[in-house]
């Protein structure tokens, strides 16, 4: 296997779904299939974080899970929980009965994401969205598990790891992750994207789009990006900026335009406030 070949599959595979990937992406990936690591993704928000281990999925074909992670998330919400209201149920109707009845088997327990990714029978790819959100009990659990590739359910058995499953991890950086985190990942840090890469990103999204349009706006989403906000414009919102200047039969971007517009792009009064005072020569 060439690896510059096999590089140049994952770059069109990723293209055709719309995900425009750099050289370092593609390693990172390429290295991520071969040598079964899983990758962490750095970067701040609105980058394509979540979108690149989506596409992934798409273009290989892999079952996709997810883990959505937040402040206080626990065992129970990432790899399941037995359901309570039908074990009662069912311990009643075998009262009735007389019929004895195990009320702890898999058919009682809601299996979540990370025990689904695992027993799943088809290649899959399980991402763990914002790992920086769960606390550090949750995150070292989610090494372990991964690492072992097993899990154990208590009074259920455990569970071994049934497919080939590639594991996405994202942080927006709120807390620092643990050492072994870090060590057993793959690295990748996506930065907001250069005025080129982005006109590229936006001509694959809206390829009907005049190239000067997009030209205009993503000149006006770089300078925004260097002003002093609270939150700074995503690839998702220049690609909508455009999707709302050609809906409304705009070709150009003006001082009016943005105004009546910039509500698209910026989503708090303090953010367009400081707009006010945005340089704006067109």
């Amino acid at each position: 296997m060439d690896p510059y070949n096999e590089m140049d599959r994952i770059r069109e595979s990723l293209r055709r779904e719309g995900y425009i990937a750099d050289d370092n992406i593609l390693v990172v990936i390429f290295l991520a299939f071969n040598l079964k690591k899983p990758i962490l993704v750095e970067g701040p928000p609105g980058t394509g974080k979540t979108e690149l281990a989506k596409k992934v999925a798409s273009a290989f074909n892999l079952d996709f899970f997810r883990i959505q992670c937040y402040e206080g998330i626990t065992f129970e919400q990432i790899v399941g929980e037995w359901n309570y209201q039908k074990q009662l149920l069912t311990l009643e109707k075998a009262r009735i009965t007389g019929v004895d009845e195990d009320v702890f088997k898999e058919e009682f327990f809601i299996k979540r994401p990370l025990l689904s990714a695992f027993i799943n029978d088809r290649p899959s790819l399980i991402l763990i969205d914002e790992i920086d959100k769960a606390d550090e009990e949750v995150e070292s659990f989610l090494l372990q598990a991964l690492g072992e590739k097993q899990i154990t359910v208590n009074d259920l058995g455990t569970f071994e790891l049934e497919n080939d499953l590639m594991v996405f991890l994202t942080s927006n950086s709120q807390r620092n992750l643990l050492d072994e985190t870090r060590d057993r990942c793959l690295y990748l840090y996506i930065d907001y994207p250069s005025p080129e890469k982005e006109m590229e990103i936006v001509k694959t999204q809206v390829p009907s789009a005049p190239s000067k349009l997009i030209e205009e706006v993503v000149k006006v989403i770089q300078e925004i990006r260097r002003l002093d906000i609270m939150k700074k414009p995503s690839i998702r919102a220049t690609v909508d900026w455009v999707k709302t200047l050609i809906t409304l039969g705009r070709d150009r971007l003006d001082r009016k335009t943005l105004e009546d517009t910039i509500g698209v792009v910026l989503k708090n009064q303090h953010d367009k406030e400081r707009m006010k005072s945005f340089d704006f020569r067109r």
